[in-house]
């Protein structure tokens, strides 16, 4: 446990000193070594770093987040909230039904929450605002309805924990559906409560043609989740085949079709998923010390032998599991508390019964959640940009709904049959 002390303590030093988290991981690795007089392990650690990423699943990562940036810039979730705005119409509260239904279509196409807010909420909100919405009130809609981005799979986060925890991505994205339908289902009836004084129920009657010529324009952008989730589960194609063909039928449609990307905006497209895929891959990498140091030292098996003569009930070590990762979500991003916590909770959810699927979407429901409570909110500052409000004030109204999520995320982790998982 003096090893375990050592690095765990240099990480919290460095983190709360505001050291990013990939330098945190290093510093944290290169230190105890030093510390301990493990001079011969430092020498393995590029190459230990290159190997984390010398993964044919981890290419998946950049693949999804260029596809997500493709179609947030190409027209595909106009054409998308323009087809369910008409099929949603007579629900009370509908815009703000409507910007849930196409947050979770949209996160089936592009894996990322703040990608599902800034391309769903960018259309949505304005309207919303028009309508009488208040400010806050839409922004609120517009971040809770975007953790259904790494929910529904296919997920960036899904593809993380299932390389590091070893598990099948193919069976992380198969079971990521049903709490992502639960979370749609529980965000439409919460804001069918809430929203109905804002926003009636249309009772317009549109002819068929209308509907017709709504569902030709979404036609292509509703086909790409089934042609992308279609060939995995098929076996067509794996996971990581799946985010390539996602970027190029996002390019095909988004600039030959749609029309709306040319090659200025394909050089921005581009170079911000560059960085994007660097910042999540850095991060990746430089975990791959840590948790060597980790796993050759014990500590997961040390932490998970002392929890467990702490609490002597599953449900409520899984009860305190969750709110250390509502806590963590609270300041860490996804990427970080997915390779931070892996390997330690692992071991437990192996002693507990549960298996590492069901630990997986745990983690990643809860880690989504934590996109939407300060003060690392990355939702709430997209939302709160589009909408020009402050996070104070959206933080009042995010309130129900991280309640509402952290009680479906309670429902499926004590009810696991509703996964069809065995726990």
């Amino acid at each position: 446990m003096e090893i375990a002390g050592i690095i765990f303590g240099i990480l919290f030093l460095m983190l709360f000193l505001g050291v990013p988290i990939a330098i945190s991981l290093g510093i944290a690795s290169a230190a105890t070594m030093v510390i301990t007089g493990n001079f011969q392990y430092l020498a393995s650690v590029p190459t230990r770093m290159f190997t984390q990423l010398d993964s044919f699943t981890l290419m998946a990562v950049p693949f999804f987040i260029l596809a997500g940036n493709i179609m947030a810039e190409g027209g595909i979730s106009d054409r998308l909230i323009a087809f369910f705005e008409l099929l949603l119409k007579r629900l009370p509260g509908r815009l703000a039904c409507i910007s849930v239904v196409a947050s979770g279509f949209f996160g089936a196409i592009s894996g990322s929450n703040p990608a599902t807010v800034a391309a769903i909420g960018g259309i949505t909100a304005p309207k919303m605002i028009q309508k009488g919405y208040p400010r806050d009130v839409t922004a609120a809609i517009a971040a809770s309805s975007g953790t259904l981005g790494v929910v529904i799979p296919p997920s960036i986060p899904m593809v993380t924990y299932a390389v590091t925890a070893g598990v099948s991505v193919t069976t992380m994205f198969e079971a990521g559906w049903i709490p992502g339908i639960m979370l749609i289902v529980g965000l439409c009836i919460a804001n069918m409560i809430m929203c109905h004084k804002y926003d009636a129920p249309d009772s317009t009657k549109y002819p068929v043609k209308e509907y017709v010529l709504r569902f030709k324009d979404a036609i292509l952008a509703l086909l790409m989740p089934i042609i992308i989730l279609g060939g995995i589960y098929s076996g067509i194609f794996t996971p990581t085949e799946s985010a390539a063909v996602a970027c190029v039928y996002s390019l095909i449609v988004s600039m030959f079709v749609f029309k709306e990307v040319d090659r200025k905006k394909l050089y921005k497209i581009l170079v911000d998923s560059c960085i994007s895929s660097a910042v999540v891959l850095f991060v990746v990498s430089m975990s791959a010390p840590f948790g060597w140091l980790m796993t050759s030292e014990n500590i997961p098996t040390i932490l998970a032998t002392t929890i467990m003569s702490i609490f002597t009930n599953k449900f409520v070590i899984l009860f305190v599991m969750n709110l250390l990762l509502l806590f963590l979500g609270c300041f860490l991003e996804t990427q970080s508390i997915i390779l931070l916590v892996t390997p330690i909770l692992l071991p437990i959810a192996t002693t507990l019964g549960l298996s590492p699927i069901a630990l997986g979407l745990i983690i990643i429901v809860n880690t989504s959640i934590g996109m939407i409570t300060p003060p690392m909110a990355v939702n709430l500052f997209v939302s709160t940009g589009i909408c020009k409000t402050t996070v104070g004030a959206v933080s009042r109204r995010i309130v129900p709904y991280l309640i509402l999520e952290f009680c479906i995320l309670l429902l499926y982790m004590y009810v696991p049959i509703i996964l069809g998982i065995t726990i």
